[in-house]
């Protein structure tokens, strides 16, 4: 039992459901059961509940690489590691977060990454380059990579503070094809590879957002 990501999830979920319009595509590619790692782009601060909020309807509870700082926020912070979160120190390039969450696998968690390691600064809001974190843990694991994007969220809540809070506003999310790099592990230590496959990653996200983004409402599109 974990009184805190149940808490998290009653509290946090519900509201989110019921404010916007909500539609999941091909959530039968997040593995249902077994070690996962989900890698999804990132548009707004709403994004850990629409991914949370996804994973959980493909029947799986997500374990989140967040950064550090929130961990140290009252409350937000009790309930981060309450609910087992794996904070990431941003600056420190250290090894610790992938530690962690290859430990998260080995128990047959699902891991969900957010490869570019903030919130996309990109004015069309599609995928900046990413780390090679994501890549490193399929490799160190050899557990594939599912993709998982979203649109719609960016027009809520930015750095800047909220934005437009529209009842019904739809947001989108969708799943890809798994990324299986189990073939590869043995380039872990090459630089070159690494950034290649975190680009076929970036590009694996971007063809979703595009997809998503081209049948998007244009109502809502243009209302922000």
């Amino acid at each position: 039992m974990e009184p805190w990501y149940d808490l998290a999830r009653f509290v946090a979920i519900p509201p989110t459901k019921l404010w916007f319009n909500w539609r999941f595509e091909d959530l039968d590619r997040i593995p249902r059961t077994g070690p996962a790692i989900v890698a999804a782009n990132h548009i707004s601060y709403l994004d850990p509940f629409a991914n949370g909020y996804a994973v959980m309807k493909a029947g799986r509870r997500p374990r989140f690489l967040a950064k550090d700082e929130l961990f140290k926020v009252p409350v937000v912070g009790t309930v981060l590691h309450g609910a087992h979160q794996i904070p990431v120190d941003r600056g420190s390039g250290g090894a610790a977060p992938l530690i962690s969450a290859s430990r998260a696998l080995d128990e047959g968690e699902l891991v969900l990454i957010y490869p570019e390691g903030t919130v996309t600064k990109n004015p069309d809001f599609l995928p900046m380059q990413a780390k090679t974190g994501t890549v490193r843990l399929s490799l160190m694991t050899g557990v594939p990579i599912t993709p998982l994007a979203s649109w719609g969220s960016q027009a809520v809540w930015q750095k800047s503070g909220r934005g437009s809070l529209k009842f019904g506003r739809p947001i989108w999310v969708k799943a890809g094809a798994p990324i299986d790099l189990s073939d590869r592990a043995d380039e872990l230590d090459d630089r070159d590879a690494l950034h290649e496959m975190t680009e076929e990653l970036t590009a694996a996200l971007t063809a979703l957002v595009l997809d998503l983004r081209g049948r998007y409402p244009k109502r809502w599109a243009d209302d922000g």
